[in-house]
């Protein structure tokens, strides 16, 4: 009787553990003005954009001060693919300005800084995409070819990660 116990017990820890594991999604590092914070993605798919999964309450936060910059630094899974970096801010007047955009190639880059466009001008938003690739396909589902006989593809965020930058 005592042997079936502390098996119960130990299912039940096992079990506990599995449900307590750590997340596969790559995890995104924001520092700014002295502190940090870590993200999952909003979204995160595979690289074919087959499967995908959701995370609501994955949003970044970070108080920064007007002019100051936002560093991001990413994992070899992002790094390793290409990215795109685009950051919004606005001036001291309050209008928003063009969104600045920085696309990296694979393996060429682990971080980046986000920097307001003048001295005065407040960060929004930085947000990180990760690119993956989506089979062109006709509407019966058939996927299309090109003359040399090529499966055609189109590039899309396949996931994001998002932090919204409160004015310190």
């Amino acid at each position: 009787m005592r042997r079936i116990g502390f098996l119960l017990l130990l299912a039940v820890a096992v079990l506990f553990t599995a449900s307590c594991s750590v997340s596969t999604q790559p995890e995104i590092t924001f520092f700014a003005d002295g502190h940090s914070t870590n993200a999952l993605p909003l979204s995160h798919c595979d690289a074919l954009l087959r499967s995908c999964e959701k995370n609501v309450d994955a949003e970044a936060k970070l108080k920064v001060r007007p002019g100051k910059s936002v560093q991001i630094s990413v994992p070899s899974e992002i790094a390793d693919t290409p990215w795109v970096v685009n950051v919004q801010s606005r001036n001291a007047q309050g209008e928003l300005q063009p969104v600045q955009q920085q696309v990296f190639t694979p393996g060429k880059s682990y971080a980046y800084t986000a920097k307001p466009p003048t001295a005065t001008d407040q960060l929004e938003v930085v947000e990180i995409q990760q690119l993956g690739a989506v089979l062109i396909t006709d509407k019966a589902g058939n996927p299309l070819f090109d003359d040399a006989g090529q499966a055609q593809y189109e590039v899309r965020a396949r996931a994001v990660w998002s932090l919204q930058i409160q004015p310190a």
